[in-house]
């Protein structure tokens, strides 16, 4: 049944298209109904180098109306900053027995945020974090003293995006039982936030190409242009 599915959503696709942002989210829409609520993405390649420090694109933002997924966040801290933690709404809050439990391959939880103190005790854990993405980074805003924003920030729909190295990109833009405006309001969130990364020594393009799509379904290629365009409005 699931490729009946893909099928009927492939034919609604032209393959030689590229859609503007608008038509490729009614598009999108229109698939046939799975029977769970599937996570829209979207993808980019972009024209950096990841080899070089400067064309590492990394970074966080939060979706004006969420990613729809629940996230489970892990939290490392003590006394008064475990406190708010957990008055913030942390799944996990604590140190050492979380330290064990992740060298034991505990791994259920979305999210990891620290405070700068115990980045020490953390390091340790960075080959398992690094490789998924889980790692706390000052730069995305987890390794924080502000632990109260940081968790509600990632349960309201925070998410961090890195370049692979091909030079992909490929970030969540919330749930398929979005209305097309919430969703086209959160990829354009997206994009613009992309947008801004342009490193500064990069010549030539920097959005290669673009596509969206749904967890089940086709990639729909969008045109870079129009949707460069809309998220500069």
């Amino acid at each position: 049944m699931g490729s009946k599915r893909y099928q009927k959503a492939h034919e609604m696709i032209d393959k030689e298209k590229k859609y503007e942002l608008d038509e490729a989210i009614k598009l999108l829409k229109g698939f046939p109904i799975t029977k769970f609520d599937e996570t829209i993405e979207i993808h980019m390649n972009l024209g950096v180098d990841p080899r070089k420090a400067d064309q590492q694109i990394r970074n966080s933002l939060v979706l004006p109306h969420g990613s729809g997924k629940s996230v489970k966040v892990l939290v490392f801290a003590e006394g008064d900053k475990a406190d708010e933690a957990k008055e913030a709404g942390a799944d996990y809050v604590g140190v050492d027995e979380f330290v064990e439990k992740i060298n034991s391959g505990w791994m259920d939880f979305d999210v990891v945020i620290s405070t700068p103190n115990l980045m020490g005790k953390i390091g340790r854990l960075g080959r398992v974090l690094g490789p998924r993405g889980l790692m706390p980074n000052p730069k995305i805003g987890t390794v924080t003293m502000d632990i109260k924003k940081a968790v509600e920030e990632s349960k309201g729909g925070k998410i961090t995006y890195r370049v692979d190295k091909f030079s992909n990109l490929h970030i969540i833009g919330g749930k398929m039982s979005f209305d097309e405006k919430k969703i086209k309001e959160n990829l354009i969130t997206i994009l613009a936030a992309i947008i801004k990364e342009r490193p500064a020594a990069l010549k030539g393009i920097f959005i290669k190409s673009m596509s969206i799509t749904s967890t089940m379904g086709p990639s729909i290629k969008l045109d870079v242009a129009n949707a460069t365009l809309e998220a500069k409005k």
